[in-house]
C-alpha cells in the first residue's frame, strides 16, 4: 500500500522518524518521504544521512500553523503523525506549550488531512495517555479522540481515515533514561526517582512495524497496542551502570510509578489478536463493527494492561543487548 505513493511523517527528524524513514524507504519504495519538522538544524543533520535518495524531502514548518500544514500536505497519500511536545516534567511546567502542540496540532493535522485528500493518517500515541495524571497524557489524550472522531461526521464525506498507535517508552531514544545512564558510567552518579517503578519498553523497529501494520489494517478509529515487554527501573540501571551512586530525588511532578496501555474501562472495547490489542470505539457502534473487530477476541471485564502487572518481562541479557544495538542505531543529538 505505502510502494509508489508519498508519505508525510510530522515531527519526521526524531529518533523514530529516523527508523520510520529508513525503513519505509528500503521495504515500501515511496515515491516521495517527505520529513516535516521545524528544527532546521535536525533537518540538515538528516539530509547528510539520506544525501544523494531523491525520494526523501524536507519541509520546514510547525504543526501549531495550520497554513503551513495545508501546504505540506497537497498531493500526500499517507501521513505519520509524531511530532509532539512529550517530556513530563517540560509539558507541567509549560502546559500551553504542551496544549498547543498536542492537542492544536492535532487538531490542524485532521483539518489539513481532511481538505487536502489524504487517504490515511496514523498518529503516534503514548501509553500516558490511558488514565492520565500529568498534562503530556492529558493532551495526548485528547489528541486521541480528536483522531478517531475525526472519521465520524466530522469529516463529512470525506474519505480521509484516522487511527491511533499507542505504545511505551523507547529504549535508546532522545531524552530516554539509557543515554542518561550511559553518561553516568562517567560521572559516577545516577538520580534515581522511586526504585519501585517500572515501565513498558518498545524498539524502534516494532513501533514502525505497529504503524505499518496499522495502515495495513485500519478501517478508521482503532487504537492499536502492541503487546511489550516491562522493565523495573533499577533493573536497567543495575545494567547499564552497575558501579554508579544511586540517589533517590523520588518522583518528578506529573510521573507515576507504573504506566498503562489500557485502562479498565477501555476494556470493554479492546479485542486481542496475538501479539497486540485493538482498542475500538465505542461511537457510532464501532465497538461492534465486523469490520473492524477482524476475529478478535473480546478482552475479559477487568482487564488492564500495566506494565506492573504484564506477564512478559525483559531479562538482564536482553536489555543490554537492546541497549547496544539502541545505542548504536540512534541519531546524534
Amino acid at each position: 500500500m505505502l510502494s509508489s505513493s508519498t508519505i508525510l511523517i510530522t515531527g519526521g527528524t526524531g529518533s523514530f522518524g529516523h527508523e520510520f524513514v529508513s525503513k519505509t524507504l528500503q521495504h515500501f519504495n515511496p515515491n516521495k518521504l517527505i520529513v516535516f519538522s521545524r528544527d532546521e538544524m535536525k533537518q540538515w543533520e538528516m539530509a547528510k544521512r539520506f544525501e544523494g535518495d531523491s525520494r526523501v524531502r524536507f519541509f520546514i514548518g510547525d504543526v501549531r500553523e495550520r497554513d503551513r500544514l495545508y501546504r505540506a500536505f497537497e498531493g500526500v497519500d499517507y501521513v505519520v503523525h509524531a511530532a509532539a511536545t512529550k517530556i513530563v516534567p517540560t509539558a507541567e511546567y509549560n502546559p500551553f506549550e504542551c496544549v498547543k502542540t498536542n492537542i492544536i496540532g492535532a487538531m490542524n493535522v485532521v483539518d489539513a488531512a481532511i481538505d487536502q485528500g489524504v487517504k490515511k493518517v496514523v498518529a503516534l500515541s503514548t501509553d500516558k495517555a490511558s488514565s492520565p495524571i500529568n498534562l503530556y497524557g492529558a493532551t495526548k489524550l485528547a489528541s486521541d479522540k480528536l483522531f478517531i472522531a475525526g472519521n465520524s461526521s466530522y469529516a463529512g464525506g470525506s474519505k480521509t481515515r484516522f487511527s491511533v498507535v499507542r505504545y511505551g517508552n523507547v529504549i535508546g531514544s532522545r531524552g530516554s533514561l539509557v543515554p542518561y545512564l550511559i553518561q553516568a558510567r562517567e560521572t559516577g552518579f545516577v538520580n534515581i526517582t522511586d526504585p519501585r517503578m517500572t515501565r513498558f519498553m518498545v524498539t524502534l523497529d516494532d513501533a514502525v512495524s505497529m504503524v505499518w501494520q496499522a495502515f495495513s489494517d485500519m478501517i478508521g478509529g482503532e487504537i492499536y497496542v502492541k503487546k511489550i515487554p516491562s522493565v523495573r527501573l533499577m533493573q536497567i540501571v543495575d545494567v547499564i551502570a552497575p558501579n554508579a551512586e544511586k540517589i533517590i530525588i523520588g518522583i518528578r511532578p506529573g510521573e507515576k510509578l507504573h504506566e498503562q496501555m489500557i485502562g479498565s474501562d477501555e476494556c470493554l472495547h479492546t479485542y486481542d489478536y496475538g501479539d497486540y490489542y485493538k482498542i475500538l470505539p465505542s461511537i457510532n457502534d464501532w465497538d461492534k463493527d465486523e469490520n473492524r473487530r477482524k476475529g478478535g477476541k473480546l478482552v475479559q471485564e477487568g482487564f488492564v494492561y500495566s506494565s506492573k502487572t504484564n506477564d512478559w518481562w525483559f531479562e538482564d541479557h536482553e536489555i543490554f543487548k537492546w541497549v547496544e544495538s539502541s545505542s548504536q542505531n540512534t541519531p546524534a543529538t
